[in-house]
């Protein structure tokens, strides 16, 4: 049965939202960012302090695609306002691993993992800030996809093959992220 399907995002104070489809462009305290959202049927729009996203006549998957993007342009007002951060710690049992950041080569280099001689890098996003202190690794932005996009990534870069997770529990573990969502008006 199709029916009509509405989400309504509130739009905090000092956050300014641009409508110009297929861009969205949000501005607030810690910087701005954009998206590019491609809409068949959907209608986007701005209206006093409110963005609504609707769909006329949706079925179950229109209704999905509203909720995502309604949840995308939430995401994007949270990060501009509050951003995002993941914090990272870097664990060594066998071998004291070395971690630092090259910003003229826009590298994280990890020296000395389970005593490899070859450094393991991993290529630092552009909107993304990545700093240490000790053994916790902290990855901010204001784009929550590139945070977390970023913090997996230098996850993965110390993924060890063919040996036992028990006992090899040396890497580089996510152990905090951004949690909770805002709450969305379902009409």
């Amino acid at each position: 049965m199709r029916k009509k399907i509405t989400k309504k995002i509130k739009i905090p104070e000092k956050t300014e939202v641009k409508i110009e489809l297929p861009k969205i462009i949000v501005k607030g305290s810690l910087g701005s960012t954009e998206k590019k959202i491609k809409v068949k049927d959907i209608k986007i729009k701005k209206e006093n302090d409110e963005i609504i996203v609707e769909h006329e006549k949706a079925t179950k998957k229109d209704k999905k695609m509203v909720i995502t993007i309604a949840s995308h342009i939430s995401n994007m007002i949270r990060g501009v306002n509050d951003g995002f951060k993941y914090k990272l710690q870097i664990c060594s049992v066998h071998f004291p691993i070395t971690v630092k950041v090259d910003k003229e080569k826009n590298l994280l280099i990890i020296k000395n993992f389970l005593g490899e001689n070859k450094e393991r890098t991993v290529k630092l996003m552009p909107d993304v800030d990545v700093k240490i202190e000790s053994d916790i690794i902290t990855v901010s932005s204001i784009n929550k996809e590139s945070a977390g996009q970023q913090a997996a990534n230098i996850e993965i870069a110390t993924k060890i093959k063919k040996r036992d997770r028990r006992i090899f529990q040396d890497g580089i573990w996510i152990i905090k992220k951004e949690k909770g969502r805002p709450k969305l008006k379902l009409k």
